[in-house]
Formats: C-alpha cells, structure tokens, sequence
C-alpha cells in the first residue's frame, strides 16, 4: 500500500496539471546538477509554467525540494512476504534503493541542513516525508501482530510511541550508511541489521 498526498500548500485548493510537473522536473533538475541546479526559472521552464505558479504553490526553494522528494519517498511499499523479517529486509532493500538514485542523494539532506535554522521548513519535512511514510511500520507489525510474531500492544500512544523508534531506526540507519558513510545496503548488511532490530523488537515486547 502506498499512501500519496498532495504538496503542502493552500488547503482545499485542487492539484493542478503544473502541480504535479512541478515536483516531477525538481527531481529531474537533482538528479542532473544536484541542489545548485534547483534555480526557480529552470524549474519554471521545464514544468511549462510561469515563475507566478511556483510562487503561489511553494515559498522557496525549500519548500519545493521537499515535496519533490516526499512525492519520491512515497515509492516503496510493503508486500506482505509472509513473516516480520522478510518484510523488514524487502522494505529496507527498496528503501536503500531509493536513496541510490540521484536526485535522492542530494536533496534530503540538502534540505535537512537548512531546516537546523528554519522550523517551518523542520516540520514541513517531518509532515510531508517523515510521518506520511510511518504507515509501513504500522502495515508490518499489524501483520507481524495478526501472524502471533508481536503480542497486540493495545495502547495507543505506547504503539504509536513503538512506531516511532522503529521508523527512526530503520530509517536512520539506512541514511547514515548510504549517505552519510557512503557504503553498501548489500543483502549481507540488510540480514545483519534485521537479525539485530528483531532481536531489540522481541526482547522489548515479550520483557525482561
């Protein structure tokens, strides 16, 4: 399942034809000349509309860098494969491969290091990428839960707290070792970080 969600922008204002060249060409622009080549005119010219319809749809570049890229983010799904670490190591396998691609290099964390000075931005990243991608937890240990691999945690806010760690685990591990150190999500990576992250799952739902 794959959950899509229009740019942040005026509520209730319908997406338009140039609404969704627009972050399509800002990928196209990362992935060819990286974030100095994200120039508000290229972006213009490329989707075919004038500079007005970015500035009315967008504050800067920014903001559009991240809608371009949560749009990209919503590509991985999670098929059900039939136990919790299959499905870790599928979803981790398309998320290391996601951030393989070019214009996915540059612009997350471009757009990460200018939001240490700009909360807005700060939150529109954990808005738009971070917290509309948490679905794929939830999907994975609802279904780990229905297999009897995870007790229920009928808690809300304990599950919802549990989500969490689990995402900014994955997550944050997969971003350090593929752009921060450079280096391989291989298979042999991805078995050793599931057996490890299950290990923690387990032990945390069944207790001391």
């Amino acid at each position: 399942m794959v959950v899509r969600c229009t740019p942040v922008g005026r509520p209730g204002r319908p997406r338009s034809a140039a609404d969704a060249a627009i972050p399509a060409t800002t990928r196209e622009a990362l992935a060819e000349a990286g974030w100095p080549g994200i120039a508000l005119g290229d972006a213009a010219s490329r989707a075919g509309v004038a500079k007005t319809t970015l500035y009315r749809r967008w504050a800067g570049k920014n903001e559009r860098v991240v809608d371009a890229v949560a749009e990209l983010f919503d590509e991985p799904e999670l098929p059900d494969r039939g136990s919790l670490a299959a499905g870790i190591e599928g979803v981790v396998l398309q998320f290391a491969a996601l951030l393989s691609r070019p214009e996915a290099r540059c612009g997350p964390m471009a757009v990460v290091a200018e939001s240490t000075l700009d909360e807005a931005l700060r939150e529109r990243i954990r808005v738009s990428i971070v917290e509309r991608q948490k679905h794929l937890v939830h999907t994975g240990r609802a279904r780990a839960q229905h297999r009897g691999e995870l007790p229920p945690e009928p808690e809300p806010q304990e599950a919802a707290r549990t989500v969490g760690l689990i995402f900014d685990m994955v997550a944050g591990a997969v971003v350090h070792r593929t752009l921060v150190g450079g280096r391989p999500v291989d298979e042999e990576w991805i078995r050793d970080f599931t057996r490890i992250l299950l290990s923690g799952l387990v032990t945390a739902a069944t207790g001391p």
